[in-house]
């Protein structure tokens, strides 16, 4: 039976709480799911522009993954690499979490932990690939989580053309993400949470939000909107809205899953500078994503970014290239959702206690697991518990902005033509392109 989407009451007036939300995805909807599970008393509101889960917490690739959200090094160089070991260790175990949550709630994701493969079809990406797993044997992540692959053994879990070599990790699940979301939602609504939709937050102060239908009174405002901050006053450089596309063919047939040999829950990307990332739907689609929509000056976030014929054309052929098998299988579905991405692509929790006033966000790509990370960290740090949560290198990380447009704008389409061309480049003569270099800038640090 396929859900309502119709919106819930908006805010009818003035009104008073405990913690105010605004944002109902996964950051703001886990936050209050955790408030009222540690303090069932607590009266919370959450607002919502549209619909819960309408924005990328509901259009993303559907993997909850572990590994943290940001640079090992900015990390570490707040409160050091054991910090940072600690903080990988808490994603691995939230991609249990959260498949516990669906359990106990009875939200029907589709939740299934197969691990993440990922690949190498080019000797440059087979270099990238075992300079990130060596890395990662030096910080201390050791077989058990990431684990080096032969060709034939990867193929053992799917067949992938071009294969040269592949790291598995089990600390990977597939779901359905906009289930998860409106499961999440209803959840929060059967514990007690008053969710608004429909109800815009003009302004974020201490002790209120104010909306065009009436303002809440809360002891406790917290932020929830990841790259939609950036439509807050005062708020446009916080971060880069950067866009995230996916592409589903039609259901494929079992004879063509066999021929695959892809299992229920296994998750797959390669090691492309633009890289793809890709997972088995439940009714037997293969949801293929990957970076490289427009930049737009004008309207950074809109609903014409999210489809691009040339990204679209990309993951239709990085299908045909890759699954030979079901080269011939149409696209049926085209969509995305803009990520939020920090200047130094790190996330932050931050809590101001004397003001009341908290946020968290700038996940680049990765929110899935970290939005449960934040929505837990923020519970503990309003009701002031001393946890492990409060103590990881992201709580209180707050990056730089952006530089001022049109900087933001060329930085932006420097990242997705460099790095395309590169990817074109290594694909056309096996080598490693340099010039992905010219944006290491801007780029995600290691």
């Amino acid at each position: 039976m396929t859900e309502s989407l119709a919106p819930r009451a908006p805010l009818g007036g003035d009104t008073s709480c405990d913690v105010a939300v605004v944002g109902a995805g996964f950051t703001g909807l886990w936050t209050a799911y955790y408030l009222k599970r540690q303090q069932p008393d607590l009266r919370i509101v959450v607002l919502e522009r549209e619909i819960a889960g309408f924005g990328p917490s509901g259009r993303n690739g559907g993997w909850v993954s572990g590994g943290i959200a940001g640079s090992w090094r900015v990390y570490a160089a707040r409160k050091g690499s054991d910090a940072v070991l600690r903080a990988t260790r808490e994603t691995y175990r939230t991609v249990d979490e959260i498949g516990e949550v669906a359990r106990r709630e009875g939200i029907d994701c589709a939740f299934v932990k197969g691990g993440t493969l990922t690949l190498a079809t080019t000797e440059p990406q087979r270099a990238r690939l075992e300079r990130d797993l060596d890395e990662a044997r030096r910080r201390g992540i050791g077989a058990d989580d990431l684990r080096r692959l032969t060709p034939a053994e990867a193929a053992e879990l799917v067949r992938v053309d071009g294969s040269l070599a592949a790291v598995y990790s089990p600390h990977c699940a597939r779901i359905d993400p906009a289930r998860l979301a409106r499961g999440l939602a209803a959840a929060c609504e059967r514990a007690g949470v008053v969710i608004h939709e429909r109800t815009e937050a003009l302004e974020l102060a201490p002790g209120r939000v104010r909306c065009p239908q009436g303002t809440v009174q809360a002891d406790h405002v917290l932020r929830a909107t990841e790259s939609y901050t950036t439509q807050l006053p005062g708020e446009r450089l916080r971060f880069l809205p950067l866009y995230s596309l996916m592409v589903a063919t039609e259901p494929l047939p079992a004879p063509a899953w066999d021929e695959l040999g892809w299992p229920e829950g296994l998750t797959i990307r390669d090691r492309r500078h633009l890289f793809f990332y890709a997972q088995r739907t439940p009714d037997g689609r293969i949801a293929i994503g990957g970076r490289g929509a427009p930049y737009s000056l004008r309207r950074p976030i809109s609903e014409d970014a999210e489809r691009d014929e040339r990204v679209g054309e990309r993951l239709g052929a990085t299908i045909r290239r890759h699954f030979p098998a079901v080269a011939d299988a149409a696209l049926t579905h085209h969509w995305g959702g803009p990520l939020a991405v920090p200047r130094d692509w790190c996330m932050g929790v931050v809590y101001d206690r004397a003001r009341g006033m908290g946020w968290a966000g700038g996940y680049s790509g990765h929110g899935v697991a970290a939005s449960n990370i934040s929505g837990r960290t923020l519970a503990d740090l309003v009701l002031e518990r001393d946890t492990d949560l409060v103590g990881l290198p992201w709580v209180g990380h707050q990056s730089r902005r952006w530089e001022p447009e049109p900087l933001r704008f060329l930085a932006s389409r420097a990242i997705v033509d460099v790095l395309g061309s590169a990817d074109r480049f290594e694909d056309r003569t096996g080598r490693c392109a340099r010039r992905a270099g010219l944006v290491a800038r801007f780029a995600q640090p290691s």
